[in-house]
Parts: C-alpha cells; structure tokens; sequence
C-alpha cells in the first residue's frame, strides 16, 4: 500500500488522514471555526440529549502525538456538519488506556491504534468500531548527521520508542523484533509521559533516534523541520516480511519519495490503521448520527466505506453498518 504525499501530483484538492490536503500535498489544520468549536472539548461533561442536542467524551492521547492532533479535527469536522453535536476531548495515556476506559463506560468514543484494536475487538465485551481513522506508517527518525542508517545500528543506542500506553510503542518494539534486536536488551529503551518530548531529546543529544508513526504526525515533523534535517527508514526487509503476514494487524506499506524534507527515495516498512472504537451499550441511533455527520465531512480516511477489508461485519457498531447500508457498502 502506497502513501500520497506532497511528492505526488495527484493529492492536489485530495484528502489526508486529518483532512483535505494543500497546495503541496500536506493535510489542512482546521479552519478557525472549527477549531474553536472543537476547543469545546476542553470541558467535559458526562454524554447528554436534550431537544436535539448531543454530547460525547472522545478519550485521545498525550499532548504532541497523532491521536490528540486527530481528535481535535474529528470533533471540530462533526461540530461542523452537525452543530448540535458536541465531541468532547479528552488527553489520556493513549490506546491501552483508552480500551480500559471504554470498557468502563467513562468516556463514549476513543480512539485506538490497531494493535491494541484488534485484540480488544476480539475478547468481546461490547466494544465497537465506530470509524477508521488512518493509516499510519512506522519509522525511525534520527538527525540527518547521524551514523545510524538502518534498524541494525540501532544496536547499543537511545531510543525513543513512545509513550508507556501507545499502540505506536507496541508497533516499535514489534519492529525492533522483527529486525533482529531485543528491544529491551539491544537498545536503551525510552518511554515518555509526554509523546512531545521524544524530539526534544533526539534534539539535545539525549536520544539516538525516534520511533512514530505516520506522514504527519507531529514529532516526524519537528525534526524534519530542523535546521540539519532528518533521515528516515523502517524494519529490515525481513522484519516486514515477518510483519505482514497475513490476517495480522500491520501489514506493509510504502512511504513516497518526498513525503518529508530531503527524502530522496521511497522507504518500505509497516503500519496499522487505528480506529475510532465505541463503548459498549452506545446505542445505534446514536452512533448512525455521528458516523452521518462525518460522512459529510472532509475526513476522507475515516469514513466508514473504508473498513471494507479492514475488520468483519460483526466488529463494528450497528449504527455505522446502518450507514454502510444506505450506502449500498457490504462488510463482511
């Protein structure tokens, strides 16, 4: 599976994982409206109905990841298409605590990495999948200057490999694995409370190299960004082979030449899609209205037609699938 990036002409007026793309490709922030609308999501309250008006709690991730940077559009892009509907946000430890907190009934919708998606999927309990969100491809980062150029020299180093409850962190050590190195005896693992501060660290010299996921996602940014540049690359081949089998939750992907600053060529490695899941006993008139809503909206990966191939029909909630049925999409 290939990535558009601002390398391919074609991506021009299409739409990335946070929204429609720009002039060179990358996703658009969201407009100033719906960014103050989604800034709703800075007060929480518990879900509520009343004469059309409808509340809910998205649980999302540290300050600096992909998962808060996503909610803050998703609920911005649903207040747009449906401005009785309120999608509060709220930061949490990432995917694992999300699961827990669905399961719970403390927050309606949260959002989860496929790595810890599917396996909560399949021990039952109710939990839902609501939507997709996006594809998100894993890589290594270091600074342009660095000796390190492959999983292999990652061998004795620093690395960043995520926050402690991420779906990311689980993908970094399963590609660390794959590739022939014990991530917690060949590397000097690091794990974040904030996901922020993985650039700061690569930045002071503290860390070798970062692991994320993503085109763009915010810590690949900041050190593409820098002054002395970054490099970029994923698993070995053979790890990607051992990855992407068939039936597991990552599979291999292709990152475009271009798709950050100095990238000459294309990068082979894996990645997952993350999901938008729903707690248990949300009802379906309630999911059909939120996946309406985002369906009208300009968040192309993550409309339901997407978990065609993704997941069974039994995984996902009877509202989305009721979407899907108007739409004449049959899932499996």
């Amino acid at each position: 599976m290939e990535f558009y990036s601002p390398a391919c002409p074609a991506t021009a007026g299409a739409a990335g994982p946070f929204g429609a793309f720009g002039r060179r490709g990358l996703p658009l922030r969201p407009t100033r409206r719906a960014a103050l609308l989604a800034g709703l999501g800075l007060i929480l309250a518990p879900p509520a109905r009343a004469a059309g008006a409808l509340r809910l709690v998205l649980a999302t991730a540290t300050p600096g990841g992909g998962f808060p940077a996503f909610g803050e559009t998703f609920a911005g892009a649903i207040a747009a298409a449906d401005p009785a509907l309120t999608v509060e946000r709220r930061a949490t430890g990432g995917s694992s605590e999300n699961v827990g907190l669905l399961r719970a009934g403390r927050v309606d919708l949260g959002l989860v990495q496929g790595e810890y998606a599917y396996p909560a999927l399949a021990e039952g309990g109710g939990l839902t999948v609501l939507a997709p969100m996006y594809p998100t491809p894993g890589l290594f980062v270091v600074p342009a200057g660095s000796a390190i150029r492959s999983v292999a020299d990652l061998r004795g180093r620093r690395v960043v490999l995520g926050t402690h409850k991420s779906g990311l962190t689980v993908m970094g050590r399963s590609a660390l694995g794959a590739s022939g190195l014990d991530p917690e005896r060949d590397i000097s693992p690091i794990l974040l409370d904030r996901a922020a501060d993985g650039p700061i660290l690569v930045r002071e010299g503290r860390a070798d190299a970062l692991w994320g996921g993503g085109l763009d996602w915010p810590g690949f940014r900041a050190l593409a960004s820098d002054p002395g540049g970054a490099r970029f690359f994923g698993p070995s081949e053979a790890g990607i082979a051992r990855l992407a089998q068939p039936g597991a939750a990552t599979r291999r992907l292709t990152v475009p030449a271009g798709s950050f600053a100095g990238q000459a060529e294309p990068i082979e490695t894996v990645g997952s899609w993350s999901f938008v899941l729903a707690r248990p006993g949300l009802d379906e008139e309630t999911a059909y209205r939120v996946v309406s809503a985002l369906a009208r909206t300009d968040l192309t990966t993550a409309r339901p037609r997407n978990l065609v191939g993704l997941v069974t029909a039994d995984r996902v909630n009877p509202g989305t699938a009721r979407v899907l049925r108007e739409a004449g999409v049959t899932l499996r």
